[in-house]
C-alpha cells in the first residue's frame, strides 16, 4: 500500500518558505499540510493566507488546510479561493458540518473530517459517507511537538475497519515518528502528517527521509 506523505509545513523553516516548498515537492511528498488556527477553537494560532499562497505559487501538489477554527464554513470560499485541494473540518466546531461538507464538495473540492483524541466514533459516523479523508489526531490539537496518546490506537482501528466501506483514506496527524509510520501503515492508516518528529529539524535532506519512510 503505498503511503501518503504529508509534511505540516507549521514545522518549516519560515526564513525560507519557498525553498522549502522546492525541496520538499522534489523529495517526493504528496500533499503539503496546513494547519489554520483562530486562538478560539485551539489556544494557538496558525499559518495564514499569505503562507498559503506562497505554497501554492511554489508547488502543484495537492495542498490540504486543516481547519481548527470556530464556524469553519464560513471561510471555505476564502481557502477554495486560495487554491487549496483539501479541507478538513472539525465536526464539534461547525453547527451544520453536513452542510459545510458539502459545500467543499460543491466548490469541486475533497472533503475531510479532524478527529480530536477526545472525539468519540459515534458522534461522527453519520459523516463518513461524506468525506474522502479522515484525519485522527494522535496529539491535542493545536501544538506541535508533543508525545503520541497511545489510546487513540483503538479509534484508529474502528476507522480502519470503516474505510473500505464508505471509501475514504485514514490519516493520522500528531508525533508521527518512523516508527510509528511503519506500525500504522501496517494496520491499514494510508497517510501520515509528518512534522519534526519525522521530517523537520533532521540532519539528512528531505529526499533521503522520505524515500526511507515510504519503503
Amino acid at each position: 500500500m503505498k503511503k501518503i506523505i504529508c509534511p505540516s509545513m507549521m514545522c518549516a523553516n519560515y526564513d525560507e518558505l519557498k525553498e522549502e516548498v522546492r525541496k520538499l515537492d522534489l523529495a517526493g511528498i504528496d500533499i503539503f499540510h496546513i494547519d489554520i488556527m483562530d486562538g478560539n477553537f485551539v489556544p494557538n494560532f496558525g499559518m495564514g493566507t499569505q503562507d498559503i499562497q506562497c505554497i501554492r505559487k511554489n508547488t502543484k501538489k495537492l495542498i490540504d488546510s486543516h481547519l481548527m477554527i470556530e464556524n469553519p464554513g464560513d471561510y471555505i470560499d476564502l481557502f477554495v479561493n486560495l487554491g487549496v485541494d483539501i479541507i478538513y473540518i472539525h465536526p464539534e466546531a461547525d453547527k451544520h458540518p453536513t452542510r459545510t461538507l458539502g459545500k467543499i464538495r460543491s466548490a469541486g473540492r475533497q472533503t475531510g473530517i479532524a478527529i480530536n483524541p477526545g472525539t468519540s466514533m459515534e458522534t461522527i459516523k453519520e459523516l463518513l459517507s461524506l468525506v474522502d479523508y479522515v484525519m485522527v489526531m494522535t496529539v491535542n490539537p493545536g501544538f506541535s511537538g508533543q508525545k503520541y496518546l497511545e489510546f487513540v490506537n483503538n479509534k484508529i482501528n474502528e476507522i480502519i475497519k470503516l474505510k473500505e466501506y464508505y471509501g475514504f483514506k485514514v490519516m493520522v496527524d500528531g508525533a508521527i515518528s518512523p516508527k510509528k509510520v511503519d506500525e500504522l501503515s501496517n494496520l491499514g492508516v494510508d497517510g501520515f502528517i509528518l512534522g519534526t518528529s519525522a521530517l523537520f529539524g533532521k540532519d539528512k535532506d528531505y529526499k533521503t527521509i522520505i524515500e526511507k519512510l515510504k519503503k
